[in-house]
């Protein structure tokens, strides 16, 4: 038994099909008229990959800061801040074996990493009220 109130009758249909099927065509026509199957792929250029270098003061990084550094979790980062509380800000990079923890082998991996210090920037942050 056929329905009595179809939603669009056979007419309206056959339309709605030819208007689809001429689309389809249209767009098959575009991509033939551009290379179809044999066109080229679009290349981007490429700009070369840079690697931004991490450097630290070491006398204003936090833990957290110093833990980005390879071989420093968050112990040995809050041993170095505590360092720096208990003694003062680092004169030399050097000094900073005189923390627990950190032996020539993890000294000569990390000094790359830290900005260079000056012995007025030292001092001027023992007067720091911060």
């Amino acid at each position: 038994m056929a329905e009595k109130h179809p939603w669009l009758r056979r007419s309206d249909q056959a339309v709605i099909a030819g208007i689809h099927l001429l689309c389809l065509g249209l767009m098959i026509a575009t991509w033939l008229q551009r290379g179809g199957p044999q066109q080229e792929l679009i290349e981007f250029e490429q700009l070369p990959i840079q690697t931004i270098p991490y450097r630290v003061d070491l006398n204003r990084a936090g833990w957290p800061e110093l833990t980005q550094l390879p071989d420093i979790g968050e112990i040995l980062a809050k041993r170095i801040v505590a360092y720096r509380e208990e003694h003062g800000p680092f004169v030399k990079i050097a000094d900073l074996q005189k923390v627990n923890g950190i032996g020539q082998k993890t000294f000569v991996k990390l000094e790359p990493f830290f900005l260079p210090l000056n012995s007025s920037q030292a001092s001027s942050l023992t007067d720091s009220p911060y």
